[in-house]
């Protein structure tokens, strides 16, 4: 019998290995829209990307000067109420950094402290300015 099982193993390993994953998985976007001085820019993300990182991709002006590090608020972002709501709340140590944020709302998050999941899909991120 423990020959059987050695054999089976060998067998196994020797075989290549696939994939299993669909194609779906590979190619999977979610789809939001960050909101630039009025203008909004539509962008198609992959998930687990943080949001700084996705408006880095995409030439959206976020600056994140501490790289994601949770050192500063400069990645700050205004999310609308209903996903801000669905969201796990921040942890301490954003809050601590959006205390320092500039045009801080009940909505406000750090772009380095969100990745993207299907729950963004059709959602609006909006960077503070004069006008929010």
């Amino acid at each position: 019998m423990r020959v059987a099982v050695r054999r089976l193993l060998a067998v196994r390993r020797a075989a290549p290995r696939t994939l299993r994953c669909s194609a779906r998985a590979l190619s999977d976007k979610v789809s939001f829209t960050f909101v630039e001085e009025g203008e909004e820019v539509p962008v198609a993300v992959e998930h687990g990307k943080t949001l700084l990182e996705a408006a880095h991709a995409n030439e959206v002006d976020l600056e994140g000067a501490c790289d994601g590090s949770l050192a500063c608020s400069t990645c700050h972002l205004i999310l609308e109420q209903e996903l801000y709501d669905q969201l796990p709340p921040p942890e301490e140590e954003e809050l601590d950094m959006l205390d320092l944020a500039f045009g801080l709302t009940d909505t406000s998050r750090l772009g380095c402290q969100l990745k993207v999941g299907p729950e963004f899909e059709g959602a609006k991120f909006t960077l503070p300015g004069p006008d929010t």
